[in-house]
Parts: structure tokens; C-alpha cells; sequence
């Protein structure tokens, strides 16, 4: 993939629809953490990096883009970190809203899920242990 200074070198880049870009990034950077790396007018998009190889656009509401509807969950993003716990604690600290709360989960991973002020849903994990995928009823098909 050619380089390019304009965009987050990420293969997937979600883009997420807010009612209010600036507050909505002012959010995800006290609360997740995330980083503000380029802003395009004064509320029409931006672009986050989430750790060392994330991305998501932050986009506002215009034409047919819409926030989430409160109660419907339509998608969820799930970001690796290194420290769920410390995360866990972050989010937590700012009165998040915790769907599912910081939990070993069968596969491997420590995980909880948490709502963000527009209403969208992310789980946030951490590798405890290497789990075969048969072990939880996974079957490997692929690389």
C-alpha cells in the first residue's frame, strides 16, 4: 500500500457518526485515551489514533449519517490494549457507561464493554493466555 500522510495507515478504518464531533473526540481522548491526529474543519470530521496501529474517523451527522439510536446496538468495536485493567479503571474513573463488565472470558481474553456518549459500543481486551480455538468450540479454517 502506497503511503499516505492524509489518512491512518490502518487496513480498516471505521468511521463513526456523532452528533457533536468536537465533544465526541474531546471524550474519546479523556476517557479512552485516544490520540486527536488530524481535524478537518471545525466540526466535520477527525481522525483518532487508538494505540500504536488503530484509527477511526469521527464523523458528524449529515445526509443520510446518523448517531446510534439509543437501545439499538447495530456494531461493536473491539480495541486491543495492553492494560485492560488500567483502561477498565480509566473508564470507570470517568462514569462510563459499562455494559459488560471486566471478565476472563473462555478464548483467552480479558474483556469489558462499555458505551461511549453517542451510544457506541466498545469492548476493550486484553491476551491473558494462548487458547487453541477447539478448546472453546473454535474451528480454525483459515490462516
Amino acid at each position: 500500500m502506497k503511503p499516505n500522510r492524509s489518512i491512518p495507515s490502518a487496513t480498516v478504518i471505521p468511521v463513526l457518526v456523532y452528533p457533536d464531533v468536537r465533544a465526541a473526540v474531546a471524550w474519546l481522548t479523556e476517557v479512552f485515551g485516544f490520540v486527536e491526529r488530524i481535524r478537518i474543519g471545525e466540526d466535520h470530521r477527525s481522525q483518532m489514533r487508538i494505540g500504536e496501529d488503530g484509527a477511526v474517523i469521527i464523523a458528524d451527522v449529515r445526509g443520510q449519517r446518523t448517531a446510534p439510536t439509543p437501545g439499538v446496538e447495530t456494531h461493536l468495536l473491539k480495541v486491543r490494549v495492553e492494560d485492560v485493567r488500567a483502561q477498565y479503571e480509566r473508564v470507570t474513573s470517568h462514569g462510563a457507561t459499562i455494559v459488560a463488565e471486566l471478565a476472563e472470558q473462555p478464548f483467552g481474553e480479558l474483556q469489558f464493554t462499555v458505551d461511549d456518549l453517542a451510544g457506541h459500543r466498545w469492548e476493550f481486551c486484553e491476551s491473558v493466555r494462548d487458547v487453541d480455538p477447539e478448546e472453546w468450540g473454535g474451528t480454525v479454517v483459515g490462516d
